[in-house]
């Protein structure tokens, strides 16, 4: 017969919630302040495009369909998908495997325009 570990709680290595949520706040912040703004404003266009077609997609998505070119760095897609739904064009459509040979099918999040966006009431 087999015994359940036990861990103390907290289990000591772990970080708060709270914490990686600030972590993750200053990296947007700091990736958008580090992105080129014609890439970023060409990102904002593309995302718009995909958006008011109503089909799921995905930052491969994007450069596939020609609209945008690669980023310099992988960390300028989060803050451009963060700002458009924020600002009411895109809603989470669930996770799907990336499209995108370099990151080896890693899941990453799927995105759809919003339906006030596609009717032309958001944005």
């Amino acid at each position: 017969m087999s015994q359940q570990l036990q861990f103390p709680e907290p289990v000591q290595g772990t970080g708060s919630v709270a914490a990686g949520e600030a972590a993750k706040t200053d990296g947007m912040a700091l990736a958008a302040a580090n992105t080129k703004i014609e890439w970023a404003d060409a990102c904002a266009n593309a995302i718009e495009m995909m958006a008011r077609r109503g089909t799921v997609f995905q930052a491969a998505d994007l450069i596939a369909e020609g609209l945008i070119d690669e980023p310099d760095s992988p960390n300028r897609w989060g803050p451009a998908f963060l700002r458009a739904s924020r600002a009411g064009v895109i809603e989470a459509a669930g996770v799907q495997q990336s499209r995108r040979t370099t990151v080896h099918r890693s899941l990453c999040r799927a995105w759809r325009g919003t339906p006030l966006y596609r009717e032309g009431s958001a944005a």
